[in-house]
């Protein structure tokens, strides 16, 4: 039995709720979906790619959502209406779902797909709001430097 004790974190940090749920979901899947094969790439500091191998499917079998911080990939095979005889059939066309967890203010900005692989470009953009300013310290010294300057 594997439960970890989470209290410590939250004596030491504020607001961190959200990383012990992450730790709790981590631990209740129990298999990683390896359909379809797929690289997930920093380009840039803030920029990110996920290319997923997508042979056999058409741009309109893949559907793309982003909701809050998760971002789903979804893969439906249209039925085809002709039966082929496969003498072996090595090319996967199975549907699938995938879900990636999304970090705050990461934003997909746009998808293509070229070759059989479907690029998914992400970017993380902090508002001006939760960018770090510095916090002017009142006191007697300021008060001091002011008159001095006057």
């Amino acid at each position: 039995m594997r439960q970890f004790d989470f209290a410590p974190l939250y004596r030491s940090a504020i607001g961190f709720d959200r990383l012990a749920q992450l730790f709790d979901d981590a631990q209740r899947t129990e298999s990683t979906p390896s359909y379809p094969p797929y690289n997930i790439e920093l380009i840039a500091e803030d920029k990110y790619c996920i290319t997923m191998a997508v042979a056999g499917f058409d741009r309109s079998e893949i559907e793309i959502e982003s909701e809050r911080d998760t971002l789903k990939v979804i893969g439906r095979k249209t039925k085809e209406e002709s039966q082929r005889n496969f003498l072996h059939r090595g090319i996967a066309a199975r549907d699938f779902e995938h879900r990636f967890r999304l970090a705050d203010h990461v934003k997909v900005i746009s998808a293509r797909m070229d070759n059989g692989l479907l690029n998914i470009e992400l970017v993380r953009e902090i508002p001006e709001a939760y960018k770090p300013r510095r916090i002017l310290i009142e006191g007697d010294n300021l008060q001091l430097v002011q008159r001095q300057a006057a």
